[in-house]
């Protein structure tokens, strides 16, 4: 059994093909996107978030919305990247937003990925401490948060304040117990998923990882998985960490789908650098008539590695469609995988 969730890069455009073109229709659209899937039996809603792009960028609204709007599935993020964030703010954001969805944030933070403009993290009003890199500055920030939302009080309140405080020091407000255990560490590295396990985060594994081996994508990331757990085990932790995989998958059960996705039938993994240093295996698409994608996603032994399934969606084409590639994925293929 796996869980099954979408993830969206939330693009609006005005191109004549597209069916989200604005802020305002991402927006409503994602909300109703969530909605239909809980229907569906989809259990999460994920979403990007990108700054300075014309995609999702503020995530905590959003998530805020369909968790007033739903009542099961689990909403949140792939991934906040951590370079822009104040920790403290960002724990009041995800405090109000856990609450308001009953305990139901699963939110995903990392260094973050190339944005649009340079070091755009300086413009939000932060910089890297002298001898850190932007990277370092990101986990920094990540560390911060975790240690705000377990909820123990470390502000000396005014002897005077304007209402009537409890006793001891003052934690930020509102704390929702059980968020801790509810971080993700969107991992590009063995190392830094190694790091996340340490600190007792789950991990989330995109479709893009450092090339550290030259062997596919799949095979890189189930490594990383292992490497992820034993390290998890090994720093003592009681809680079972869940382990998630973003996938572009796309069942082809009509002449529209075969239209949109028929030509990935036979990609492959691609190389390629993200930056002047950093050179990464981006994974496959998936797509094929229903019994092609079993027997495709069988051999992924990274999906067979994780508990959690994210579906990378094709937002742009509107909530109707999207409901239905996810529809296709719970109807026709994930029973003969054995997720459903």
């Amino acid at each position: 059994m796996k869980k099954i969730g979408f993830l969206s890069f939330g693009h609006w455009s005005p191109g004549v093909h597209s069916q989200t073109r604005s802020a305002a229709d991402f927006l409503h659209q994602s909300i109703d996107l969530a909605v239909a899937a809980e229907e569906l039996g989809v259990d999460g809603a994920y979403f990007r978030v990108h700054h300075f792009a014309e995609q999702a960028g503020s995530p905590f609204p959003l998530l805020s919305a369909i968790g007033a709007r739903t009542s099961r599935i689990e909403i949140g993020t792939g991934v906040i990247d951590m370079r822009y964030e104040n920790p403290l703010y960002m724990a009041e954001d995800a405090g109000a937003a856990d609450l308001i969805s009953g305990g139901r944030l699963q939110l995903g933070i990392s260094r973050g990925s190339p944005e649009q403009v340079i070091e755009g993290w300086r413009y939000f009003g932060y910089a890297p401490a002298e001898g850190e890199t932007d990277a370092d500055m990101a986990r920094r920030h990540a560390e911060a948060f975790l240690k705000v939302i377990e909820g123990e009080g470390f502000a000396r309140p005014n002897p005077r304040p304007m209402f009537p405080n409890p006793p001891g020091l003052l934690r930020v407000e509102p704390h929702s117990a059980g968020l801790r255990d509810r971080i993700w560490w969107g991992s590009g590295s063995n190392a830094t998923s190694v790091w996340a396990a340490k600190l007792g985060m789950n991990l989330q594994s995109s479709t893009l990882k450092d090339d550290e081996t030259g062997e596919p994508l799949h095979v890189q990331q189930r490594k990383q998985i292992e490497a992820y757990r034993a390290a998890y085990k090994e720093a003592g932790h009681e809680r079972e960490p869940r382990v998630s995989v973003s996938r572009s998958i796309f069942a082809l059960t009509s002449d529209t789908d075969r239209a949109y996705f028929g030509r990935d039938r036979n990609s492959q993994d691609q190389v390629g650098m993200i930056d002047e240093k950093t050179r990464a295996v981006f994974g496959r698409s998936y797509a094929g008539e229903p019994d092609e994608l079993v027997k495709l996603l069988r051999e992924d032994e990274a999906i067979q590695a994780a508990d959690t399934v994210l579906l990378t969606i094709p937002n742009q084409l509107g909530v109707d469609y999207n409901a239905h590639v996810l529809e296709s994925i719970l109807t026709h293929v994930a029973p003969d995988l054995g997720w459903r």
